[in-house]
């Protein structure tokens, strides 16, 4: 039976619900602003042919004024290029100018002398400054005549009087300053009247990055390079201009249309295509290694380049051997004494240390010559060792080594004292200022003391 509570709460009139007032307005989701919801304006038919380079560094993005590309070559010429003189830096008096027999006197190790004017441009023809050297810091190109420089001139002064070739490799650890012992040696050659043949870099010939074809009738192949033999024939007669003329032509070279009675120059000047250029090479060789003719200095900056392998081809698709490119077989062949060089001369290879391919013969070859030149037990060869290399042994088996490195003390004071009568060095030159620079460049490395020393004015 229901209670009476029960019974009263379903008795409650019920409460009507108030009408709703304010109408449900439905929309779509969207994150569109209001702003960027408003009808943009149509985009432009115009396009621009000038591609605009975008910044993005933070701070905004805005577009930067269009970028011109450098034209080809225009960057290798830009890293390659030589500066010779500097207007900012002192000039040093009472320094003497080098003369034809400066360097071959034992008299003047450890002074400095400068560079004469007339062959500064036939330097520069045949690429003997590099530009890792501190030329464009001083107002003149001076250099210090080292001991090491002064023995590699008398050996190049007896060879021209008993009309012989002497043959050197020239070594040392990196920065040591075999590059500038070649150029003192070519520029003794110049002021002899020495016709000059250099290659500044020998990986130019084996990287793979010239022209190449092979030479008829040769067996086993051998491969010339006529555009890059071509720019040396013109290197070549810029550099020797004047020797060359009064050479005559004594033999008959009919392929290239001269007679004999014609000077070398005349020769050089009748080849104007690649095509011609190595047999005109080949007769220019054959001439100057004729009886009665000049010296010659035959020098290469980066032996190691041409002890391997080269990046050329042949066509079985082999990589062709270096002493198989008819430049190099042509200054090797010299190099060994195969080629005899009548009237005196030189053929000087320097190992580059910025830019070295190990080679384990060259090594090898060149440890057992400066061991027997200075007495003490000949290396023998590593018979775990498979790569050695016969022909280069050979080619390098009768050279003799001069080894460059760090320079002494006194060499270091008169450095450094022409560093600062430059207005480049701000200490005082002192016996305590000598031993720390020559210190911390390593036991007087050249080019170690002026990243010390001068590190400053280079930047």
């Amino acid at each position: 039976m229901a209670s009476a509570n029960s019974l009263r709460s379903l008795m409650r009139p019920s409460i009507p619900v108030a009408p709703r007032l304010i109408p449900i307005i439905s929309s779509s989701f969207s994150t569109t602003t209001a702003l960027s919801a408003s009808p943009r304006a149509p985009k432009s038919s115009v396009v621009t042919s000038t591609k605009m380079k975008k910044n993005f560094k933070k701070g905004g993005g805005q577009a930067s004024a269009p970028t011109k590309k450098p034209n080809p070559g225009e960057r290798k010429a830009f890293r390659k290029r030589i500066q010779l003189s500097n207007n900012s830096a002192l000039a040093v008096e009472g320094i003497e100018v080098l003369k034809a027999d400066t360097l071959a006197q034992s008299s003047n190790t450890g002074k400095m002398f400068s560079i004469p004017d007339e062959i500064i441009d036939q330097l520069r023809t045949l690429e003997a400054f590099k530009a890792t050297q501190a030329w464009n810091l001083f107002r003149k190109p001076h250099f210090l005549a080292r001991k090491e420089a002064v023995e590699l001139i008398s050996k190049l002064d007896n060879a021209a009087t008993k009309k012989e070739a002497e043959k050197i490799v020239l070594t040392g650890s990196k920065l040591s300053g075999k590059s500038l012992a070649v150029l003192q040696a070519i520029s003794y050659a110049l002021l002899n009247k020495w016709v000059v043949i250099n290659i500044p870099e020998a990986q130019d010939l084996t990287n793979g990055n010239t022209d190449y074809a092979h030479i008829p009738n040769t067996e086993p192949a051998v491969y010339s390079q006529p555009v890059y033999v071509l720019r040396l024939l013109q290197t070549i007669y810029k550099a020797n201009k004047a020797v060359l003329e009064s050479l005559k032509v004594e033999k008959d070279w009919s392929l290239t249309g001269l007679q004999k009675g014609n000077s070398l120059a005349e020769l050089i000047l009748t080849c104007k295509e690649s095509e011609f250029a190595w047999t005109t090479f080949n007769a220019l060789w054959n001439e100057l290694t004729l009886p009665g003719r000049p010296p010659v200095l035959f020098s290469l900056d980066g032996l190691s380049h041409i002890s391997k392998l080269s990046q050329y081809r042949d066509p079985a698709f082999n990589l062709i051997h270096s002493h198989d490119l008819a430049l190099v077989r042509t200054f090797v062949d010299a190099l060994s004494g195969k080629t005899k060089l009548p009237n005196g001369g030189a053929v000087i290879a320097s190992t580059s240390g910025n830019n070295m391919q190990f080679h384990p013969s060259q090594e090898l070859v060149l440890a057992q010559l400066e061991a027997g030149q200075s007495g003490k037990p000949i290396p023998k060869p590593d018979p775990y060792e498979k790569k050695y290399d016969d022909r280069v042994y050979e080619s390098l088996k009768n050279t003799s080594v001069l080894r460059i490195e760090g320079i002494n003390h006194d060499d270091t004071k008169t450095l450094m004292g022409y560093w600062a009568a430059s207005g480049l060095l701000r200490n005082v030159v002192n016996n305590h200022t000598i031993r720390e620079k020559w210190a911390l460049a390593g036991n007087g490395n050249v080019g170690e003391m002026e990243r010390v020393a001068l590190l400053t004015m280079r930047m």
